[in-house]
């Protein structure tokens, strides 16, 4: 990133999702650089709340996600606005790059390990059934063996819903530059892998927990007789997807309920009720 976040305005980001609307959009993704500083630079404040309340109101969107909001200074109304609108899915992707305190000093995220554990602890409970999604990185300049099994026990700990993790590369300009790259790739690589190993039991538990309910699945693509989609759980691209039978022909782009049959790691398995 260079330079300031500049955001644009509320009516200019509203009229854009009125015309996705308008062309048969069910579902729009907010994503920013950081999501949570939405309006300081134009409004003095933190307007992601207000933004996602006029969005609210458009015809045609069913589906509204918020991508990227960044833990430090999290602005706690949002959670309110989460909770309350049907339109709003309850998915939360919030990038909180490292659980060690010193390492996230040195990135210069303005949070600490307490103050991120005290923010997820309260989204959960202010939005009952929010599905979280993180992303970490391994290998960063000062993450010795020590910060990295606190990382480790903080996803254990934590049990997100979604996870991704990136080794660290190191880039010219930016401030982790001068402590150049002292960790091998072969141990990002080692300790990237050993969070994944933490994560996949913690996803195939929540997916096998969710055998026998009932979603609302977004149809995306027909393949092989079967048809694929989202449920409000699953951010595009970067989840995973419910593979669906149904004796009747499915309309791409249209909303299915489904029965949840079985699961593995990432995906999930279901009937057309």
């Amino acid at each position: 990133m260079r330079g300031g976040h500049r955001s644009r305005s509320i009516e200019e980001l509203e009229f854009e999702a009125m015309m996705l609307a308008s062309g048969g959009a069910k579902e729009i993704v907010l994503i920013a650089q950081d999501s949570t500083n939405y309006g300081l630079d134009l409004y003095g404040e933190r307007n992601l709340a207000k933004l996602l309340l006029r969005l609210t109101k458009i015809n045609g969107l069913e589906w509204i996600r918020v991508m990227y909001a960044y833990p430090a200074k999290f602005p706690l109304d949002v959670l309110d606005v989460m909770a309350g609108e049907e339109k709003i899915v309850k998915y939360l992707d919030i990038p909180v790059q490292h659980a060690s305190t010193e390492v996230l000093k040195s990135m210069r995220r303005g949070i600490t390990r307490r103050a991120t554990e005290e923010l997820l602890m309260k989204i959960r409970d202010r939005v009952p059934g929010i599905a979280l999604r993180t992303t970490l990185i391994t290998g960063y300049p000062t993450e010795g063996e020590r910060e990295f099994e606190e990382l480790a026990e903080f996803v254990e700990q934590m049990q997100f819903d979604r996870l991704g993790v990136f080794t660290f590369s190191p880039e010219e300009g930016t401030t982790s530059w001068p402590l150049a790259d002292p960790v091998s790739r072969e141990e990002k690589t080692r300790r990237q892998e050993m969070l994944y190993d933490i994560q996949a039991g913690v996803s195939l538990a929540k997916n096998l927990a969710k055998i026998g309910t009932l979603e609302r699945v977004l149809i995306e693509r027909e393949e092989s007789g079967y048809y694929y989609g989202r449920t409000a759980y699953h951010a595009p691209e970067v989840d995973g997807e419910v593979c669906v039978s149904s004796e009747n022909p499915l309309s791409i782009g249209d909303f299915a309920q489904v029965k949840i049959t079985n699961a593995t790691e990432h995906d999930l398995e279901a009937l057309v009720i």
